[in-house]
């Protein structure tokens, strides 16, 4: 049955390793945890279960843009699927809750968040859950690279619904991570864990201490054909990359959150459809996105953790042909990670100062504002209160973490309308509002009869065009319609949106944990720690450096990493190729580190070519090494 479900839907005829013992796991009833890397199929073990089992899949994650992917694809499956978030009307919330009581779901994705609100929980209690999906299983932990306090009422949910099982679901994971996904989640039957190996044979790990960040990029992509994701840190940055590449011959384009949603679908889809060879992009670019035959994957920056560069380089290769992650580093990036960390852990008096301003800015008495999203300009806001530099938004990100705020720096819900009103109840009202005729002829004829039944996404400006007004005539009309119940409307919403996660409180009251906040800091350093052993490192294979970092502890060397790959060649090397000059060399530089060309000065009559070429077979065995300073010394 579980393969006819696969055929039907995904049109696969065979399971991916572990996914079918995983599927067996959840239908038997027992909490499970699985981990498979980037790419390895993970919502296929949630959702196969959850169509093979009568009533709704409830699954909580995170990620709106995640949630709403997930969604798009389900539904063009023609599977029902909804999912609420912050930043939707309350009307829209409403509706889709009464789809899910009424069983006329499979799927309802939500936002942690909304465990704890009354409509949620009273509604939850009416609804037929077979089985509970806590995708990005990871932020249940405090240990885990993206700790969300919001994820910890999961388990006070679960008493409300304790038949239930539940598949939390995760790419990357510590032991400690994952003995603490299963504690944090009261799992019925402990280490009931399904991990593929973070092992990936295709795919070949590299970093690059390098001054010319430029010219090793050009250098990997003149290379390496086919598609290419390279992630910065800095929105302009991306642009100024995608320029460079162009100016060399090379189609890239650019991606970050700041852009209009259909700049960002439009470049995505260039992408996708193979017009566009390399996106330079922030990692707001490649979750949820689905492309085996990616190349290359570069980091012009490093991330904040091998959690995060594992699912970011795992993006490459999910054809499992060959394909590789390049990480590009030099000495100041790695005091910039430790500076860029620090900065995510303001000083707390700021921190109130900046709740404070918010609650202003929104005009927010004490008490009030549970659940209730605002757009957002952080720019216009830092204006006001006459906040400079970075530190406002490092605060609210410090808010968020706190579970006090969710701070979405960039959003787009498209415009969603349904119809409330049928049959005779529609058919009168346009008898009595002739006006209201031409709109409602207009959306049936558009979206067909689904609109009738489920929350439909249409265009505002295709329905002007069509009916030859403005934009804003479709809106009001469309307002108008709603005010006399006859569809259930929300406009298209593209602003930053912050939404308050508890009643305003007092400042003087604002619960926050220093002590945990000192811990969460600590935490990042170590990570930061890890990265810089990882990246630095010059002799182990990078598959078992992250294979260890993960709990994984193996003999495996992948053979295609650059370590590894400089073993082989000093393996294949004459000794009379480095020979006597590898002695000499050392003694030279024994009395101190040297620039290249004076130590090819101090080789001769060694000609200068062949001094070069043993100096480079020395750094890739490992025997030299290079300075901050560009000089060269002994390692």
């Amino acid at each position: 049955m579980l393969e006819q479900i696969l055929q039907k839907y995904w049109g696969y005829s065979v399971f991916r390793p572990l996914q079918k013992e995983i599927i067996e796991s959840v239908l038997a009833g027992n909490d499970t945890l699985a981990l498979l890397p980037t790419g390895g199929g993970k919502s296929i073990c949630f959702q196969i279960p959850a169509l093979a089992l009568e009533g709704m899949c409830l699954v909580i994650s995170p990620l709106i843009a995640l949630m709403k992917d997930q969604v798009e694809q389900l539904q063009k499956r023609d599977i029902a699927a909804e999912a609420i978030y912050s930043g939707m009307e309350w009307r829209m919330i409403d509706k889709v809750l009464d789809e899910a009581v009424n069983s006329k779901l499979k799927f309802l994705y939500i936002s942690p968040e909304r465990l704890k609100t009354a409509m949620f929980v009273e509604r939850a209690k009416r609804m037929k859950i077979s089985l509970l999906a806590v995708d990005e299983a990871h932020c249940i932990s405090q240990w885990g690279y993206d700790f969300r306090p919001l994820y910890l009422d999961i388990a006070e949910f679960r008493h409300t619904i304790p038949q239930v099982p539940v598949i939390a679901l995760t790419a990357t994971a510590t032991e400690i991570v994952k003995r603490d996904i299963q504690e944090k989640l009261q799992f019925n039957n402990p280490n009931n864990v399904f991990q593929k190996s973070f092992a990936r044979e295709n795919l070949s790990y590299s970093t690059f201490k390098v001054e010319d960040k430029e010219r090793k990029m050009l250098d990997i992509l003149q290379k390496v054909a086919g598609t290419a994701v390279v992630y910065v840190r800095n929105r302009r940055k991306t642009q100024e990359i995608a320029e460079f590449l162009q100016k060399n011959g090379i189609s890239a384009d650019y991606y970050h959150a700041g852009l209009s949603n259909q700049w960002r679908s439009n470049k995505q889809d260039n992408w996708l459809q193979n017009r566009t060879r390399v996106m330079v992009a922030t990692n707001a670019f490649g979750m949820g996105i689905d492309k085996p035959e990616v190349r290359v994957v570069i980091h012009w920056d490093l991330p904040d953790s091998l959690e995060a560069y594992y699912q970011e380089a795992g993006r490459a290769g999910r054809d499992e042909k060959k394909a590789y992650a390049v990480a590009l580093y030099h000495a100041q990036d790695l005091e910039d990670l430790n500076t860029r960390t620090l900065l995510n852990y303001p000083e707390a008096d700021f921190v109130k100062t900046i709740y404070q301003a918010l609650a202003n800015y929104f005009h927010l008495p004490t008490g009030a504002g549970e659940y209730s999203s605002y757009d957002f300009d952080l720019a216009e806001f830092q204006r006001t209160f006459n906040f400079t530099g970075t530190q406002a938004f490092y605060a609210l990100k410090l808010l968020e973490s706190e579970g006090l705020i969710e701070f979405n720096e960039s959003f787009h819900n498209p415009a969603q309308v349904m119809f409330t009103l049928g049959g005779r109840g529609l058919y009168e009202f346009q008898m009595k509002h002739p006006k209201a005729e031409p709109i409602i002829r207009v959306l049936q004829r558009i979206y067909g009869e689904g609109i009738q039944n489920h929350l439909v996404n249409i265009s505002e400006r295709s329905i002007a065009h069509y009916l030859q007004v403005s934009d804003s005539e479709i809106v009001k009309q469309l307002n108008r319609l709603q005010d006399y119940e006859v569809v259930v409307y929300s406009p298209v919403k593209e602003k930053a949106q912050i939404t308050f996660l508890s009643p305003r409180y007092e400042v003087a009251n604002l619960p926050l944990d220093l002590a945990k906040i000192e811990q969460r800091k600590q935490r990042d350093l170590a990570k930061i720690k890890a990265v810089k052993h990882y990246v630095e490192h010059p002799h182990r294979c990078r598959t078992q450096l992250l294979l260890e970092y993960f709990g994984e502890i193996s003999d495996y060397t992948c053979g295609v990493c650059d370590n590894c790959l400089k073993k082989k060649k000093a393996a294949q090397t004459p000794e009379a190729e480095v020979g006597s000059h590898t002695e000499k060399i050392s003694q030279i530089l024994t009395a101190g580190a040297l620039a290249p060309r004076i130590l090819v000065q101090k080789l001769q009559p060694l000609p200068e070519k062949e001094a070069l070429q043993i100096i480079r077979q020395m750094l890739d065995i490992g025997l030299l090494q290079y300075l901050e300073d560009g000089r060269l010394s002994l390692s």
